[in-house]
């Protein structure tokens, strides 16, 4: 029993609880800034219209969200202020022109989408393009030294 017990309760490696930890972080962020960047969304869609409300909404939540990752997802990580900067311009371009062309895509394929619908797929983008941002952000950016 002892034995068995051993084999099952060992602790992870130091880069698995590493990893583990900046998962769960960037989850947490990614969670709180897209619920966030919809809020926003839907408040200024209908004054300016659905692409120009999500490009406020991405300027709004990127600088939040980059600077939560840079004092709490990855701060026992190295990353020069140039890549951060890098990282940050290249994260609001991404979903600037990914958003976009998502909501325009929609828009060609349903007339006068709900804006439920607009937000759910935008959501849905934000997903799964924050599964890649998290490979670049743990790989390149803020790379364990």
């Amino acid at each position: 029993m002892l034995a068995s017990r051993k084999l099952w309760h060992r602790p992870l490696p130091r880069a698995a609880r590493g990893f583990g930890r900046d998962a769960g972080w960037y989850l947490v962020a990614g969670v709180t800034t897209t619920g966030m960047q919809m809020l926003v969304f839907l408040a200024l869609r209908l004054p300016f219209g659905s692409v120009a409300a999500n490009l406020v909404a991405i300027a709004v939540t990127t600088v939040a969200n980059t600077e939560f990752h840079r004092r709490v997802t990855f701060a026992d990580h190295a990353a020069p202020a140039g890549r951060r900067h890098l990282q940050t311009v290249l994260t609001f371009a991404f979903y600037a022109g990914y958003g976009s062309a998502v909501l325009m895509l929609l828009h060609a394929l349903v007339v006068n989408p709900a804006p439920l619908v607009e937000t759910i797929v935008l959501a849905s983008a934000s997903v799964a393009g924050g599964v890649g941002r998290f490979v670049l952000l743990r790989w390149w950016v803020f790379v364990r030294r």
